[in-house]
């Protein structure tokens, strides 16, 4: 299955707490999309965020964001490990 990164380039007010309950929220909605959420990276002083995902397909691991929690990311890459 395809690794994509997704990257959330400003998340206003954003918190650790704020971004453990987004994923929390991706967690509960991503088997709905054959979809899993493996990691997340974030910092609060520039309001990035990070999320490793293996998915079908980008448009996959955007919905699970959209349906879980509205925040969706401004750019979904494909990864491979090297």
């Amino acid at each position: 299955m395809p690794r994509f990164m997704d990257i959330h380039h400003k998340v206003d007010g954003l918190t650790a707490d704020a971004v453990m309950h987004a994923h929390e929220a991706d967690l509960k909605t991503q088997n709905k999309y054959g979809v899993e959420y493996l990691k997340y990276w974030f910092d609060e002083g520039s309001g990035k965020v990070f999320c490793l995902i293996d998915a079908p397909n980008a448009e996959a691991a955007a919905k699970v964001h959209r349906e879980a929690h509205g925040l969706e990311a401004d750019e979904i890459v494909e990864v491979r490990e090297g």
